[in-house]
């Protein structure tokens, strides 16, 4: 196999933890709006929660896009 075809099939795997991070941040933003409609006085104690989990699933994807441009152009 070439090597750059292999640079291209490791850099879709190491991407594919994108989808991941797709579900989990609408799964962290439907529960925060879902929890503060049924309870609008809790919304100053969920929502620093909710953008500290935002930041977390967000580093995961920077890592994985970081990897993938590690695995394309690294010599």
């Amino acid at each position: 196999m070439e090597v750059g075809a292999a640079k291209m099939i490791g850099a879709g795997l190491a991407v594919i933890a994108l989808l991941g991070v797709g579900l989990g941040l609408g799964n962290i933003f439907s529960t925060l709006i879902a929890s503060v409609a049924r309870n609008p006085a809790v919304r100053d104690t969920v929502f620093p929660i909710g953008i500290l989990g935002f930041a977390l699933t967000e580093a995961v994807a920077l890592f994985a896009l970081v990897i993938a441009f590690l695995i394309l152009f690294a010599a």
